[in-house]
C-alpha cells in the first residue's frame, strides 16, 4: 500500500492519497482544490485516482472533489447522510471499498457535522483484521475533537452534534487498536477546533491516554466541555460548507476568467463602482507606498483566513501584487471560494510611477519610540487588533482591545484627533487594520514594528494581564 500525506501550512489543512501498488488503484481523501500535487504524486508513482472522498462538507476550505473529478474522472465519495447537487457514492455505516491490498471501511462519525465519516484504512498485506490507520476528518483531531458549533446558523444546535460526537467517539473510534495511526484533516492554527496539535498524526493510544476530550466522562460533561470557548469562526465558513454540497465552476475555470491584467484607470474605475483593492505584499513594502484605498492582506502569513473573514465575497476584487504573484494570491482565495477576482493591477506598484497623487504611505514606530510617547503629556491610544484571549493574558498599559475581525464595525469607537498606534502580536494583523482604518479616512494610524513580541523584548515592565 502507498499512503502520503499532503499538508498545507497555510490553512492547517491534511490530505492523503492512497494507492495500491498491484492494480495501480488510487484514492484522495479530503482534497484542497488546486489539486496538481495529487496529479503528479500519481503520474510519479504509476496510479490512476479513481475514487476521492471527503470525510464531510468542509467549512474553512473548498475541497477539490469536483476537480478531480472533472480531471480525471474520479468517482465521488461521501457519507450516507450526505445531500449533494452532485452525483456521489454514499456509504452508510460498515461500508467498504476494496482494490487489491487495499480496504477501506467506513465508520459513521457524526458530531463535527452530521454527515461526517471516518475512513479505517486495512494494508491487508500487513494484516486483514488490525487497520494500519484510520482518517478522521474533524471528528478526531491530534489532541482534541471537531467543534460542534458550525453548523448553528443551519438549525443544528451544539449540543446535539456534541451528543452524537460523544458517541462517534466511544462507540466507533476508541474501539480501534492502540496501534492504528490517526490522520485528521487538520492540525494546529485551524478554526475547527480549539487546542489542535502542531503533531500531524499520532495513535489511537496515545489519544486515548492524552487527549482531553477522550478522558473518561459523561456525555453531559462532555457536551459541556467541547461547546465551551470555541473560537469565532470566520464568517466565509457558512458559504463554504455550502458550497462544497453544490455542482460549481472548478477552480481552473475561475482563474481563467479572473486572471487579467488591469491598466490603473481601470483599477480606479472598478474602485469607484465598489471593487475591493487587495494588496498583497508583505507588510513592510505596503507600509513604504501602497495605492490609496488598498487593504492589505500579505501572502506571507495566513493570508486565505483573513481575505474570508474581511473581504465580501459578493464584491469584484482586485489584486495588487509583486509581478508573477498574482496567480498565488487568486489561487489562495480560490481555495476559500473566493471566486470574485476580478483581475490585477498590471506592473504591480509600477503602475503609480507617474501619479504620486494615488500612493499612501503608513506610518510607523518602534517599541522604544513608542514608551518614550506613552511616558509624554500627550500620549497615542494603542489599539490592540489581537483577539481578546490574547490581550487579557498580556498587554500593553492601558491599550484598547479591538479584535481585527470586529474592528470595521466598532471603528466608531475610535478618534479621529489623536494619534492610533495599532499593533498586533508580529505586525502582520496590524497592517491589516491600518490599511482598513486608511480606508474608512482615518489618517492617525501608526502601526508598531514587530507588534506585541518587540514590546515585550523592549519595554517588559510596561506589560499588564494575567502573566505580564
Amino acid at each position: 500500500m502507498f499512503f502520503k500525506q499532503f499538508y498545507l501550512g497555510c490553512l492547517a489543512h491534511a490530505s492523503y492519497l492512497i494507492g495500491d501498488e498491484g492494480t495501480k488503484t488510487a484514492v484522495v481523501v479530503d482534497p484542497q482544490r488546486d489539486i496538481e500535487q495529487y496529479l503528479e504524486e500519481a503520474r510519479r508513482e504509476g496510479f490512476e485516482i479513481r475514487h476521492v472522498f471527503l470525510t464531510h462538507f468542509h467549512a474553512d476550505f473548498i475541497a477539490g472533489h469536483l476537480e478531480l473529478r472533472d480531471r480525471v474522472g474520479a468517482k465521488i465519495h461521501l457519507g450516507a447522510r450526505a445531500d449533494a447537487e452532485y452525483a456521489f457514492i454514499p456509504h452508510p455505516d460498515g461500508d467498504t471499498l476494496e482494490f487489491g491490498q487495499v480496504r477501506l471501511k467506513i465508520l459513521e462519525t457524526p458530531g463535527h457535522t452530521p454527515e461526517g465519516i471516518s475512513i479505517v484504512v486495512y494494508d491487508q498485506v500487513k494484516s486483514k483484521e488490525i487497520p494500519y490507520a484510520v482518517l478522521t476528518g474533524d471528528t478526531l483531531f491530534i489532541g482534541d475533537v471537531g467543534r460542534p458549533d458550525l453548523l448553528a446558523s443551519f438549525g443544528v444546535s451544539a449540543e446535539d452534534l456534541a451528543a452524537m460526537l460523544y458517541e462517534s467517539l466511544h462507540e466507533k473510534l476508541l474501539p480501534l487498536p492502540d496501534e492504528t495511526l490517526v490522520y485528521p484533516a487538520h492540525g494546529a492554527g485551524s478554526m475547527c477546533g480549539k487546542s489542535l496539535s502542531t503533531d500531524l498524526f499520532s495513535t489511537m493510544g496515545t489519544q486515548r491516554r492524552y487527549n482531553y476530550a477522550l478522558k473518561p466522562m459523561s456525555k453531559e460533561d462532555f457536551i459541556r466541555l467541547v461547546t465551551a470557548g470555541q473560537p469565532e469562526a470566520p464568517k466565509y465558513f457558512s458559504h463554504d460548507a455550502v458550497l462544497n454540497r453544490k455542482e460549481r465552476a472548478t477552480l481552473e475555470e475561475t482563474l481563467a476568467t479572473g486572471l487579467k491584467p488591469l491598466s490603473l484607470d481601470a483599477v480606479l474605475t472598478m474602485k469607484q463602482a465598489g471593487a475591493q483593492l487587495l494588496d498583497v505584499r508583505e507588510t513592510a513594502d505596503f507600509a513604504g507606498a501602497h495605492l490609496a484605498g488598498s487593504v492589505n492582506i500579505g501572502l506571507g502569513g495566513p493570508y486565505a483566513t483573513w481575505a474570508g473573514t474581511l473581504l465580501d465575497r459578493t464584491r469584484p476584487i482586485v489584486l495588487i501584487a509583486e509581478p508573477g504573484r498574482e496567480q498565488e494570491a487568486a489561487m489562495r482565495l480560490g481555495r476559500i471560494g473566493f471566486d470574485n477576482v476580478a483581475g490585477y493591477l498590471e506592473g504591480g506598484m509600477e503602475a503609480l510611477e507617474q501619479r504620486p497623487d494615488l500612493i499612501r504611505r503608513t506610518d510607523r514606530i518602534a517599541a522604544p519610540t513608542l514608551a518614550e510617547k506613552l511616558a509624554s503629556a500627550q500620549p497615542p491610544l494603542v489599539l490592540d487588533v489581537r483577539t481578546e484571549n490574547e490581550w487579557q493574558q498580556k498587554r500593553i498599559g492601558e491599550s484598547l482591545n479591538i479584535p481585527l475581525n470586529r474592528l470595521a464595525e466598532r471603528s466608531g469607537e475610535l478618534p479621529r484627533d489623536r494619534p492610533i498606534v495599532v499593533h498586533c502580536g508580529t505586525g502582520y494583523r496590524s497592517s491589516i487594520a491600518t490599511s482598513l482604518l486608511e480606508d474608512q479616512g482615518f489618517d492617525n494610524t501608526i502601526d508598531l514594528v514587530g507588534g506585541f513580541n518587540a514590546w515585550e523584548k523592549c519595554c517588559p515592565s510596561n506589560i499588564a494581564g494575567g502573566t505580564g
